[in-house]
């Protein structure tokens, strides 16, 4: 059981470091191109669905209850 919240944890941290990097890159697109619109809709979304996905678990939505 240890080893799997290890894991869990683990990969929250890769998220999160996922994010930052998708953070710094919609800073630089957002500062270097013009007319980035397109580009900088595409990283937000990006970021909204890692933060669906793992942070708010709607992914279990569609699972049986019961704790993992």
């Amino acid at each position: 059981m240890e080893a799997k919240k290890a894991a869990k944890l683990r990969l929250g941290w890769i998220v999160i470091g996922i994010l930052a990097v998708l953070t710094a890159v919609e800073f630089w697109v957002a500062i270097a191109i013009n007319s980035a619109l397109l580009y900088l809709a595409v990283l937000a979304l990006a970021k909204a669905a890692l933060i669906v996905q793992y942070f708010m678990h709607v992914n279990q939505l569609w699972h049986k209850e019961g704790h993992e």
